[in-house]
């Protein structure tokens, strides 16, 4: 017999699985962003919730993956089986457009919602070899200027995934709430602010109060 906590685990090594926290795992779903938060798994009157089968199907179906690779996540050894993410650079040879903004674009207001997604039309594009579950949300940024060097140069182009979980030494891109976009490493992350290494030597490196910092996007794929 199935337990509430086991199906819960499963959809959070689900979106291990594909480098997503369970709230990026549900905007990419196309569900509400807090529908897996851990607050929602209990009513306020301490009842259980279960996620309903509407939101496991539009799960699988954003992740690509079959209910029988489900159903193996509810078993205690699914974390060990051998499932390894997917490398950064070794994306499958499907060409597909996806929205393209410079980093002046990204500074300005209005072009992002609170997750940091692009929202509106009319952007430019590019082609990126991608399924379109690995497209959803993802989008490129142009690299402008010399602030990046020498890891990035100007006009570079870097692949971000909004919502995706990022760790010790990801490099991502972070928007600040005066507007400010950077790419930078992420060195450390406190429930109160993150460390950041510049990628140019020039330029120091930040710390940002989490409370100043719009959204953070991890980058997964650079043209170089």
């Amino acid at each position: 017999m199935l337990s509430h906590e086991q199906i819960w685990e499963a959809i959070d090594r689900l979106a291990a699985r594909h480098e997503l926290t369970p709230s990026g795992l549900a905007r990419r779903a196309g569900l509400d962003p807090t529908s897996f938060n851990k607050s929602k798994r209990l009513s306020p009157d301490g009842r259980l919730r279960w996620p309903s089968t509407e939101s496991i199907a539009k799960v699988l179906d954003a992740t690509g993956a079959s209910m029988e690779q489900f159903l193996a996540f509810l078993r205690p050894d699914a974390s060990s089986s051998g499932q390894s993410a997917r490398p950064h650079d070794a994306f499958p040879p499907q060409a597909g457009s996806i929205p393209l903004l410079g980093f002046a674009q990204a500074g300005a207001g209005g072009f992002f919602d609170d997750g940091g997604f692009p929202v509106g039309q009319g952007w430019d594009v590019v082609d990126f070899p991608a399924t379109p579950s690995q497209k959803s949300g993802v989008y490129a940024l142009e690299v402008q200027g010399e602030s990046m060097m020498p890891l990035y140069r100007d006009g570079d182009v870097l692949i971000v995934e909004p919502g995706a979980q990022v760790r010790r030494n990801d490099r991502v891109v972070v928007r600040t709430c005066a507007g400010e976009v950077m790419a930078k490493v992420l060195l450390r992350q406190s429930p109160r602010s993150i460390e950041l290494m510049s990628l140019n030597p020039e330029h120091p490196n930040r710390t940002l109060d989490l409370s100043d910092v719009d959204w953070i996007a991890r980058i997964i794929w650079a043209s170089q």
